[in-house]
């Protein structure tokens, strides 16, 4: 007999062998491979065993196994959508989000009743960022079975991703109503009441879930610790702590927010772990196009800003006069926001500043990255890194040759696809650089640019604050969750022996002055003497400033913005060079403004100085005196110097991908 015809008899026999014993498992993969081995279809019902049995491997942990078994199914019998829908649970569980959506479609094309599939499409719509085709889809869903807790989870998952909080709570508040154990939403529901800014009703949320259990708990136990230390709720919050520490240092999570990381002070090698497992959790699924490198027709170099903060915000207030400086001869400035336009005068003037502007707001993250690959963008640059509402998805798939991160995030995004970090010495010294997952390069002075023409309102008297006319004031604009119970420790030593002396701060959530000031009676200081000033337009904010004699650092993480701001309006700064890249910024920011004088080795020679400039008048007078000297020749505040510099490291980063290319 014939090779054929062996295989035919054999597929005869198999057949007969699983009428007897449908789930035969031996049987049933001896019949496949003779199928495939002749290249014949399988019967319908074998199609649909097929599928099953793939399934099966799937939950055995053998995904790769199960997709051969599913793709046969599916070319055997493709009109029917269970296969397709197995298909896609696979295709999901290998990671392949793109494939798997269009599984899943396809499902619930071919069985238009099945909320399921149209469920899992929309979920997977939505990890791609193509959050209107989700919501369409997870609506769908939800009007087939008004009891699918799943399709209110998701679709109310796509309500937030897209801003719609009050959608979003009722959202996850009716999956609560089908499912009150599900984890997932109490954590979810938390986090939509948080970024409404109902904070204190954020918490119990955090804390059912971690009771409930979740696969991954790092990421909602790094939020109720930051919600926490946003509001000075500082009871219990050491053991909290702890267990994040432990969960990163053990590999515990990919979820843990770098950003929150950051605060624990850990360390910069644990913090580059925790970047790393979280880049790659943000990543996962993601094919990134083979980069493309060009040669710029005209000579310029096609440097592209990314960032979601292109509006009234920090990063923007910092870079707007560089977008302006920058030399149109040799680039092509572009602007990529991917966040709100706000309709105010700093998104217009961003708008103006460069010469093209994207907005891909509305886009995937794979859309947005082709759309910069079309725009011929040579070098990215990412301003968001890891802080609030970045969308590292972007970067993951490779739309330019070169890619860096600067400014926003202070620290190692620890990405694959980020090829450098633009810093300084100071934050980011090179004998550190296994502390970074991207190659270093520096900028000559500071990292951080500034606008030297930011106006500065009239200056309010002191009565008018609510501080007293005579004594030291003592001023930490910095957000509260950058306050820890150690650093008020030294605050409150400081006040103790500077007697009339004051500590003024910024208020924020209606919590955090009646919570500081108990912790201040606490430790022996009368509450009154911690002041809380309003959140004020730029102006008026910075010229507060000049009211106040010492500006207070904090620590792990410092001031950025905050500290510039302080030094722009007169007002010296008082700072440690702390142990990672967040609690270096005030050195290197006094550093390029010619105070490096205040910046101490450690915590104890801080609180010292801070005492002896409180006992001496002339001596802060005199540091008040060399800054407003310093102010007009600092390198801090020379935009059109830091502009130069900043394209030369541009230039070296191309050149350096141009000889890689070479080699």
């Amino acid at each position: 007999m014939s090779a054929s015809a062996n295989l035919r008899a054999a597929l005869a026999v198999h057949r007969r062998r699983l009428v007897e014993q449908p789930n035969d498992a031996a049987a049933l993969t001896a019949l496949f491979a003779a199928l495939d081995a002749l290249d014949h279809p399988g019967a319908p019902e074998e199609a649909v065993a097929r599928s099953n049995y793939g399934e099966a491997l799937r939950r055995q942990g053998r995904a790769a196994e199960a997709e051969s078994h599913h793709r046969h199914a599916v070319a055997w019998l493709p009109g029917f959508g269970g296969n397709h829908f197995n298909l896609g649970v696979t295709l999901q569980a290998l990671g392949r989000i793109a494939e798997a959506a269009d599984a899943y479609g396809e499902a619930a094309r071919l069985m238009p009743s099945f909320a399921g599939a149209a469920c899992n499409q929309g979920a997977m719509l939505r990890d791609l960022g193509r959050l209107a085709e989700a919501e369409a889809a997870l609506r769908r869903a939800v009007a087939l079975d008004g009891g699918l807790a799943a399709g209110w989870l998701n679709l109310a998952a796509a309500w937030r991703d897209q801003g719609k909080a009050f959608d979003a709570i009722q959202g996850f508040r009716n999956a609560l109503a089908l499912r009150p154990d599900l984890a997932e939403a109490h954590a979810n529901l938390a986090l939509s009441l948080k970024e409404a800014g109902r904070l204190p009703e954020s918490l119990p949320g955090f804390e059912r879930a971690l009771r409930l259990g979740l696969p991954d708990s790092g990421g909602v136990l790094a939020q109720l610790i930051q919600q926490r230390r946003h509001l000075c709720r500082w009871d219990g919050l050491d053991a909290l702590s702890e267990r994040l520490v432990a969960a990163a240092r053990d590999g515990a999570s990919q979820q843990i927010h770098p950003w929150i990381f950051l605060g624990e002070g850990a360390g910069p090698r644990l913090e580059r772990l925790c970047a790393e497992r979280y880049s790659a959790w943000r990543a996962r699924g993601v094919q990134a196009a083979p980069p493309v490198h060009r040669t710029t027709g005209n000579g310029r170099l096609r440097v592209a800003y990314l960032s979601a903060d292109f509006h009234e915000h920090a990063t923007a207030v910092l870079i707007a006069e560089l977008i302006e400086r920058h030399d149109r001869s040799r680039f092509t400035i572009i602007g990529a926001s991917y966040g709100p336009d706000d309709g105010g005068p700093l998104r217009a003037r961003l708008r103006l500043g460069f010469d093209e502007f994207l907005d891909l707001s509305d886009l995937s993250d794979e859309a947005a990255a082709r759309r910069l690959r079309d725009r011929g963008v040579d070098i990215l640059v990412d301003l968001k890194g890891h802080t609030n509402n970045a969308r590292p998805g972007i970067a993951a798939h490779r739309p330019a040759p070169v890619q860096a991160h600067w400014l926003g995030y202070p620290g190692s995004m620890g990405a694959s696809f980020i090829d450098w970090i633009i810093a300084d010495a100071t934050v980011a010294p090179l004998d550190r650089a296994a502390e970074f997952s991207e190659r270093i390069i520096h900028l000559p002075e500071s990292y951080q640019p500034n606008d030297g023409a930011r106006r500065i309102g009239e200056t309010p008297s002191r009565a008018a604050c609510g501080l007293p006319e005579q004594g030291v004031v003592f001023c930490c604009f910095n957000a509260a969750y950058k306050i820890n119970p150690a650093m008020l420790d030294r605050w409150c030593r400081i006040l103790g022996d500077a007697p009339g002396s004051v500590l003024w701060l910024l208020d924020s959530h209606a919590e955090v002055a009646p919570n500081l000031r108990r912790e201040a009676a606490a430790r022996g200081i009368a509450p009154e003497r911690l002041i809380f000033s309003p959140r004020l337009p730029g102006t008026e904010y910075l010229a507060r400033y000049r009211l106040a004699d010492l500006f207070l650092d904090t620590g792990p993480v410092g001031a950025h913005t905050t500290a510039s701001d302080a030094l722009w309006a007169g007002l010296p700064v008082l700072t440690v060079l702390g142990n990672a890249f967040a609690g270096r910024v005030g050195a290197s920011l006094l550093r390029a403004v010619g105070l490096p004088d205040l910046v101490m080795a450690d915590w104890d020679a801080y609180e010292a100085t801070a005492l002896r400039l409180a006992r001496e008048p002339a001596a802060l007078a005199t540091l008040k005196a060399r800054l407003e000297a310093a102010l007009p020749t600092a390198a801090l505040f020379d935009t059109d110097r830091f502009a130069r510099a900043l394209e030369e490291v541009f230039i070296r980063l191309w050149n350096e991908s141009e000889a890689l290319i070479v080699r």
